[in-house]
């Protein structure tokens, strides 16, 4: 009886265990939460077969995700048109090999903590910031690397040690800095190095005893001279580097003073000397007294024509440096005289030979798209040739018609004043590229940003339309350019420095309580902003937008005078283009920029209206226009703010309590009232920003006496 019981259970047992899935059948569970974290920190985009939370990639068909049995060992999403960060958690992939997120716009760091077991490695194309994470060194088994085209900044690490089978690398079109770490001397399959289009300095010895094949630096500010193995690479570039590579002009070769014996194809043979029968043998004997005095001639000859070449090519050298010299002094006469002449005329054109000799285009004077009010007598000072090479520096720059006030500085000159670009004199990370601290020789501090990632390759005559219109800015409340360097096609920016302490700086990040702003500061920062502002959309014609106005934009001085800064910046590029600079682009698209912007690229000075609103909501509140720490309603501060500026008890508790000294009701309802205007959701029904400046005007004469009444 008991035998069949048996049977049955064991067969029933046998068939249930072959209807379940296998144990294999689903994804391992530490990949499962690796990849739901990385789909919440990409912002949870529109992947086929993606999930939130848990689901099973390997066997549901995760567009993108690759499998052997349950682990995942590829995510490829090259051109997914993704968004966001990679997150903290890529090191919980437990045996990924390949990791492609190229042509995207992944902003935010690249994470510390990467999978050890990753041997392809591809980011290049996204709008990353920070530096390279010393991490890199854990990954032994990498062997292909891409960070290029991305806003990468600071030194390259020196984490190279253990990468011995990495063999391609490329970090091309950043803004790395500092020389190449001494670890690089390590990567012993190195085959192919794309370093081009950084701030990387130094030299390159570090690279000689690799085993490269395609070696490209150009556009960098490596020095010293080329190591000679490099040159024996098949595919080296190196255009676009200060290196030494100065060669000397051939020196005549002077005769021997000893008589020593000379060779006898020089020297000619004497017709008593010997003479050859036919079968080789010689029939005279050599009179030693005749040949003494033959070869005794040809040294005398030999001298006196070395020595009269010599004295000819010194004769010669002097003569052609007397004559550029003359050529020189005489432009530089011709343009004092025509400068002096024109006593309204504030340009200058350089010598023609230099520009065709250079092959660089001509700026049309038309074609800039700026038209400006003539300085005022206290407008701003010429800087002149304070740094050596700064006015000799042979571009095509030099047919250019740019301000007096503007100086052509060297690559050599920016990096004295700035410590070679170190990192300790970084004032900012701006959306443009880096911007550092420079010191004259003279003391004269000043801001030298290095245009960074897409607008580092702007083409030569775009970059110099850049520079002419940004220095026909001037105003008050506008940072002014004195400078610019286009030397190894550098594209760097110079202007004069009032501090480095930004709106931004001072509402969110002022620990020192005396130097809080007060009400009234607050209305004259305002005021100055909109006079800026004013000054680009109806006082340039056509309108200058600036596209980007944010409170970190905007710079105060000891005296909390502001200049705004990156005026003119977005002038040549286009509007697709301008997202895509900074790190922070998706911050910024979701708090300062107006809501039309999400359906078009258009950007007018109506949206410039909108993003000033939005400081003004920063002055008023001492919130941040976004705030990803508080509550998910307090986040985007319009969003939070626009419902309560008319409910005057709502409003009063908006108002920063860190404001210094007091303020009257009714200044802060005006101030509210203007806000509503500005961040109005369409367009049309926005002022212009003349009428704000009218507003503030009125409101900042008027605080005194509305305080005196409350």
């Amino acid at each position: 009886m008991m035998g069949p019981k048996i049977f049955l259970c064991v067969f029933v047992g046998l068939m249930v265990i072959s209807n379940m899935p296998p144990s294999l059948e689903y994804t391992d569970p530490r990949d499962v939460y690796a990849i739901n974290n990385l789909y919440a920190a990409l912002g949870f985009p529109p992947l086929p077969g993606w999930i939130p939370l848990g689901g099973d990639p390997c066997f549901e068909g995760w567009q993108g995700v690759q499998c052997v049995i349950s682990n995942i060992t590829a995510i490829v999403l090259n051109g997914a048109n993704l968004g966001g960060q990679l997150g903290d958690k890529l090191d919980y992939f437990a045996t990924i090999i390949t990791l492609d997120f190229s042509n995207n716009h992944i902003g935010g760091n690249i994470p510390e903590n990467l999978p050890v077991t990753m041997r392809e490695f591809f980011l290049s194309n996204n709008q990353l910031t920070g530096s390279i994470p010393n991490s890199l060194s854990e990954l032994s088994l990498l062997a292909d690397m891409s960070l290029n085209g991305n806003n990468l900044s600071g030194e390259i690490p020196d984490a190279f040690q253990s990468l011995t089978s990495l063999v391609n690398l490329d970090l091309s079109s950043n803004n790395l800095s500092g020389p190449l770490p001494s670890s690089m001397g390590s990567l012993s399959s190195l085959t192919t190095l794309h370093v081009q289009t950084n701030q990387l300095t130094g030299i390159l010895d570090v690279l000689q005893d690799l085993p490269l094949e395609d070696l490209n630096i150009q556009n960098n500010l490596f020095s010293g001279p080329v190591p000679e193995k490099l040159l024996n690479i098949p595919n080296f570039k190196k255009d676009g580097n200060p290196f030494n590579t100065t060669i000397a002009p051939p020196s005549v070769l002077l005769p021997p003073l000893s008589p020593s014996p000379m060779p006898v194809s020089v020297a000619p043979v004497p017709k008593g000397m010997r003479e050859n029968t036919t079968d080789g043998s010689s029939t005279q004997k050599t009179d030693p007294t005749v040949g003494g005095k033959a070869f005794s001639t040809t040294i005398v000859v030999g001298c006196v024509v070395g020595a009269v070449a010599l004295i000819f090519v010194a004769l010669l050298f002097l003569m052609l440096c007397k004559s550029k010299k003359k050529e020189r002094n005489f432009k530089h006469e011709d343009i004092s005289k025509r400068q002096g002449s024109k006593q309204n005329d504030s340009f200058h054109k350089f010598p023609k030979e230099d520009f065709e000799r250079q092959k660089e285009g001509e700026i049309n004077m038309a074609l800039t798209g700026f038209i400006t009010k003539p300085p005022s007598s206290g407008g701003k000072a010429s800087v002149k040739s304070t740094v050596p090479g700064g006015n000799n520096i042979r571009s095509s720059a030099e047919n250019v018609c740019l301000p007096t006030s503007v100086t052509s500085f060297s690559v050599a000159s920016l990096q004295q004043c700035t410590n070679s670009f170190s990192e300790d004199s970084v004032i900012r990370d701006g959306t443009w590229g880096i911007v550092y601290l420079g010191k004259l020789s003279n003391g004269k501090l000043l801001e030298i940003m290095k245009l960074g990632n897409m607008m580092s390759k702007m083409p030569f005559d775009e970059y110099l339309q850049l520079v002419l219109g940004i220095a026909e800015l001037q105003h008050p409340n506008i940072l002014d350019l004195v400078g610019y360097c286009a030397e190894f096609g550098q594209r760097i920016l110079v202007y004069n420095y009032y501090g480095s302490r930004t709106l931004y700086d001072a509402l969110h990040y002022e620990a020192d309580p005396s130097r809080k702003l007060s009400w009234n500061a607050r209305l004259q920062v305002a005021l100055g902003a909109a006079k800026a502002l004013e000054y680009l959309h109806e006082v340039c014609q056509p309108p200058v937008i600036h596209q980007k106005f944010g409170s970190t934009n905007i710079l105060l001085d000891d005296e909390l005078r502001i200049h705004v800064s990156d005026c003119g910046l977005a002038s040549v590029m286009s509007s697709v283009s301008v997202s895509q600079f900074s790190g922070s682009g998706f911050a910024y698209r979701y708090s300062y920029e107006a809501p039309e912007l999400s359906d078009s690229a258009l950007f007018t000075d109506k949206s410039d209206v909108y993003s000033f609103g939005v400081v003004m909501l920063e002055l008023l509140s001492g919130r941040k226009a976004y705030d990803g720490s508080r509550p998910r309603a307090e986040q985007y501060l319009v969003r939070w703010a626009c419902y309560q500026l008319h409910d005057i008890n709502a409003l009063l508790q908006m108002v920063d309590p860190s404001i210094v000294g007091a303020y009257s009701q009714k200044s802060v309802s005006r101030f509210a009232d203007i806000i509503s205007r500005c961040i109005q959701r369409g367009a049309e029904f926005r002022p212009p920003i003349s009428q704000v400046v009218q507003d503030l005007t009125l409101m900042v004469e008027a605080a005194p006496r509305e305080l005196q009444r409350d």
